[in-house]
């Protein structure tokens, strides 16, 4: 249990961590903001692990993660969605394509949650689309 809470939080911060980079233009490495947020000493030290692999994870991955998202949207192109949308789909395709020990589900859920939380009415419904269309695709099953 106290690790779903510990992720849960972790996907919060890496979120934020995204907008900053994002507000930045991508002009200062993620990896860079991430440890301006911990040196802020903004985030639990028992968030941190599963932050910082998250954020590795999106940093070494993020063309493919972003085409993948790509091919997941149906009309809609990825640089045109709203921030929090954009950053919550790639955490979770972050989850769903490189992090084994997270179930998909699992995944999918939280996304929407932090949705909920951060984006617009619409936010969960469209989140739940696209990374159910990613899941397909992963899964074979398009």
């Amino acid at each position: 249990m106290r690790t779903v809470r510990e992720r849960r939080r972790a996907r919060g911060w890496a979120l934020r961590v995204l907008y900053a980079w994002e507000s930045r233009s991508g002009t200062v490495p993620i990896l860079q903001i991430l440890r301006e947020f911990e040196e802020e000493g903004r985030v639990a030290p028992s968030s941190r692990k599963y932050l910082n692999r998250l954020m590795r994870t999106i940093d070494q991955n993020l063309d493919e993660i972003d085409d993948e998202l790509q091919l997941a949207l149906t009309n809609w192109r990825l640089d045109r969605l709203a921030a929090i949308d954009r950053n919550i789909l790639r955490i979770a395709s972050a989850e769903l394509l490189y992090i084994e020990d997270v179930p998909p589900l699992v995944s999918i859920q939280q996304a929407m949650e932090i949705a909920e939380r951060y984006g617009t009415e619409e936010s969960p419904r469209f989140i739940n689309g696209v990374l159910d269309a990613l899941l397909a695709k992963i899964e074979g099953r398009e």
